[in-house]
């Protein structure tokens, strides 16, 4: 029974349940090490995701015969000079369209309430009973309405707080995308030497899997929401939406979460195009179906294909359990988890038949 693999997968289960309980309990010792890793990860994250970005211009330029070094410095270039770009002229009209709308979001709260009690006393026909109600769900939709306001006034002054920090992390972030795309090709061979070469062979193989399905998910989805960003902006712009470019840029935020993206990209426009004019909504409704349509059947699948494979049952599990977790990152990092943690139990799958046929 010792020689069994279920045996063996059984008690390093227990053995890593063992090691995760008593971390929990001695938290305190690791404290230093989880701040080290809390200090370092956003720089990593960030410079993993723009290494799957810029991995595609650096290896098109090196085909070129350009040298590695000067392929990675132009690279790096092009991607601060993007930044610079949006920060001078994109970023001060986001800015000023976001300020006007927290301006006016008092002024759209009052109108409601307006609507509200001009709608309720106008139904005397109906029973005081169903009144109380209605009395009710104005109250309760006005309370959301309101938190909704302080949440997002709550955001922004958090992010104003945390952006020295956010900039001195940023400086770092070049450092470590110039040694990811200088020394990509020496990491697997780093971790292989430890192994024999049959399981050598096959940790090589995990890599790639897990890299392929990293590089599908990052560059996929950023390229479809950027996408579907611009068309809901020119979109926006034709209807004459206010603060378009700050909704379509908040279409591109919302848009990296698969499936659920697009109905969060859609509300606050909806909102917007209703206190502007109660027929733009119909049109920011009918702008959005027509974007969906032309990302699901024209631009994913000649993107991303199936690289993923995730069932959108799957998906709305997945996101609505990780955003009660994590909140927002959580939506962020769900997907791409689950399909890395997928792609490892797959590849052990795999091997555990061959091994099994051999």
């Amino acid at each position: 029974m010792y020689n069994k693999r279920w045996f063996q997968s059984l008690v390093v289960s227990i053995l890593v349940f063992l090691l995760i309980f008593f971390i929990q309990r001695t938290d305190a010792v690791f404290e230093p090490v989880f701040a080290y890793i809390g200090a370092i990860a956003f720089p990593i994250i960030l410079s993993g995701v723009l290494y799957y970005i810029s991995r595609p211009l650096t290896r098109f330029l090196k085909k070129r015969k350009v040298p590695q070094v000067l392929a990675i410095f132009i690279t790096i270039i092009i991607l601060l000079c993007s930044m610079f770009f949006v920060v001078r002229f994109i970023a001060p009209i986001a800015q000023d369209q976001i300020t006007k709308l927290l301006n006016n979001v008092p002024k759209m709260v009052n109108s409601a309430e307006d609507i509200f009690y001009y709608w309720k006393e106008s139904q005397e026909i109906f029973p005081e009973q169903l009144n109380d109600v209605i009395d009710d769900a104005s109250k309760m939709a006005i309370e959301h309405i309101e938190e909704f306001t302080v949440g997002i006034t709550t955001f922004v002054i958090t992010v104003v707080s945390q952006l020295v920090q956010f900039v001195f992390l940023l400086v770092l972030v070049p450092f470590f995308l110039f040694y990811m795309l200088k020394d990509e090709d020496k990491f697997q061979p780093f971790l292989t030497k430890f192994f024999n070469e049959r399981k050598g062979n096959s940790l090589r193989r995990l890599l790639q899997s897990i890299d392929q399905t990293l590089s599908a998910f990052i560059q996929g989805q950023l390229t479809v929401s950027l996408c579907v960003g611009v068309m809901l902006y020119i979109g926006y712009v034709i209807i004459g939406l206010d603060y378009s470019l700050s909704l379509a840029l908040f279409g591109i935020v919302t848009n990296v979460i698969p499936f659920l993206g697009p109905y969060l990209a859609v509300t606050p426009a909806i909102l917007v195009a209703l206190f502007q004019d109660p027929v733009m909504a119909l049109y920011v409704a009918v702008i959005m179906i027509v974007a969906q349509q032309i990302e699901g059947n024209l631009i994913s699948p000649n993107i991303m294909g199936k690289a993923l494979n995730i069932h959108p049952i799957t998906i709305i599990t997945l996101i609505l359990a990780a955003g009660s977790v994590a909140g927002f990152l959580g939506l962020l990092f769900v997907i791409p988890t689950y399909a890395v943690v997928k792609t490892i139990i797959s590849h052990f799958y795999h091997e555990w038949l061959r091994t099994k046929a051999d």
